[in-house]
């Protein structure tokens, strides 16, 4: 018998064309590919303790406190992945997990979650033989997908690819792909997370998924997410930032739009969440800056800058922004480089 223990941080994500919706009759399969820019900061850190055994036996501790809810989530996991790794589905798993960021409020943190335990298990398999350092970050990203589809970006920096796409050389519905074919602005860009609301989030997003199967605009939707794929694209390698904030701000507002066309129906935005929605374009009107937001899965509002903005973008969130957050909080982040192994 033989016991491993290893440990990886790996960040959130927050797409700028949005995943939402995968393919019937699949195991987390896009119904259109996504891009998102990999953060710094918001992160989770996972060490995994694994003991050879003949049976399956899993324990999650949460901030140092366990978690019983995790459990069959994570078993789940690991029968997902046991046509990879067979080794997976026996075993003495124990996950000891923390977030630098409140978990379930829509800063993804099944995703930041998902791709640090994917990590840590090709640890193992690359000790064990079944598993080539080249292969490494690509089979770590297979695995992440099927714990939680965002997951699958989290590997890398400083953007990701999830979803196959003709103008994406690489790009696959299976794995996520590193992208780096920006402008500098891009490659340094500032996201203040603005903590409007920091508990669990009233419908999950696995719910929220599963809800656009029968949502009348889902088709129409699919379509325009490939054709915004292309669009941010040729956005990022000129650095225009008048047509980011353009498609960025629809893309966040069209998947809160999908989520209020579902049956049933339901908002995760807050009144809070509005108001910021409001003060940042206001101050985008009266004074002409290159600021914008986006939204994920949740209340939080992401407030996207340029690095060379950030003194500015940062007094106007203490002066206009930091009144909508729960108790003041707010993460101040940025594009980071992936996952890595500590």
């Amino acid at each position: 018998m033989s016991t491993y223990t290893t440990a990886w941080k790996s960040p959130s994500n927050i797409a700028l064309v949005k995943y939402w919706g995968k393919k019937p009759n699949d195991v987390q399969i896009p119904s259109n590919a996504s891009i998102s820019f990999t953060l710094n900061n918001c992160a989770t850190t996972t060490t995994l303790t694994y003991e050879e055994q003949s049976t399956l036996e899993v324990k999650v501790l949460l901030e140092g406190k366990e978690e019983p809810s995790f459990v069959p989530k994570i078993e789940q996991f690991l029968k997902r992945i046991a046509h990879i790794f067979p080794f997976v589905t026996t075993g003495k798993y124990i996950i000891d997990t923390s977030n630098s960021f409140p978990h379930s409020s829509g800063i993804a943190s099944s995703a930041s979650g998902m791709s640090a335990l994917s990590l840590c298990i090709c640890d193992i398999a690359l000790e064990k033989g079944l598993l080539e350092e080249a292969d490494f970050l690509q089979t770590a990203s297979e695995l992440a997908r099927l714990g939680s589809g965002s997951a699958s970006r989290s590997v890398y920096g400083p953007l990701g690819v999830w979803g196959e796409h003709s103008d994406f050389a690489g790009s696959s519905d299976n794995f996520a792909i590193a992208y780096d074919n920006v402008a500098e602005v891009f490659k340094s860009y500032c996201d203040t997370i603005l903590l409007v609301h920091k508990g669990q989030k009233t419908v999950s997003s696995t719910v929220g998924h599963g809800l656009i199967d029968d949502n009348p605009y889902a088709t129409a939707r699919f379509a325009q997410a490939q054709e915004n794929m292309t669009a941010m694209k040729a956005i990022l390698k000129s650095g225009d930032l008048d047509g980011f904030i353009n498609l960025v701000e629809s893309e966040a507002l069209t998947l809160h739009s999908l989520m209020m066309s579902s049956n049933p129906y339901f908002i995760l935005m807050k009144s809070e969440t509005l108001k910021v929605i409001e003060a940042i374009w206001a101050k985008r009107e009266k004074d002409g800056v290159k600021w914008c937001f986006t939204l994920d899965a949740g209340a939080n509002v992401h407030f996207l800058y340029p690095q060379a903005d950030k003194e500015a973008a940062q007094a106007f969130i203490e002066t206009e922004l930091k009144q909508y957050c729960e108790n003041g909080a707010y993460i101040h982040d940025e594009v980071g480089m992936g996952a890595k192994r500590i």
